[in-house]
């Protein structure tokens, strides 16, 4: 994407460790990235684990949040940035979808439709996780996820269990916004 610019969504998630502070500091880490323009970030939302075989609620909750960034720079790229940004805040992929201190998920890349062996974009679950779509309608009330629909409508289909993290500051405080 030389000279040109997409707007990216991202998906944070924290269940191990000071989950705030996390979710704070990659919003930073983000925001600083080369190309990277920080847009938005939503507020905090708390959601129950979820598993290969479903929701766990005996695992640790997660804090989760969602930011836009415009990125010039190609998906492979950013993912590569992200996985090492993950690795910083010690990330282990032991488990499939297991506890973690931060995952961080590219969403969308702009129109961009990716399916190889490392990325998959649009994410191929975000449309059934309201973990992702409520805090990306409180920074985009018009989103879609391509090929899928409006972010409002998916949500509704969810059933939205997921509720805004009362006790959690402002992630974007830190990034400078």
């Amino acid at each position: 994407m030389t000279g040109s610019t997409a707007r990216v969504v991202l998906a944070l998630g924290s269940n191990l460790g000071d989950r705030e502070a996390t979710l704070s500091e990659a919003v930073r880490d983000l925001a600083a990235l080369p190309g990277a323009a920080l847009m938005a970030v939503s507020p905090a939302y708390e959601s129950a684990a979820v598993k290969p075989g479903g929701v766990d609620e005996s695992a640790p909750r997660y804090l989760n949040a969602v930011l836009t960034i415009d990125y010039a720079g190609d998906p492979h790229g950013l993912l590569d940035a992200v996985n090492a940004i993950e690795a910083e805040h010690g990330r282990v992929r032991a488990e499939r979808w297991g506890d973690r201190t931060l995952d961080i998920d590219l969403i969308v890349f702009g129109d961009l439709s990716v399916d190889d062996d490392r990325l998959t974009l649009p994410h191929p679950r975000a449309a059934e996780r309201d973990f992702v779509l409520a805090p990306w309608l409180d920074v985009d009330s018009a989103a879609v996820i391509p090929g899928r629909g409006l972010v409002r409508d998916l949500l509704a289909a969810t059933g939205n269990t997921v509720h805004r993290a009362a006790d959690a500051a402002d992630l974007a405080l830190g990034a400078g916004q």
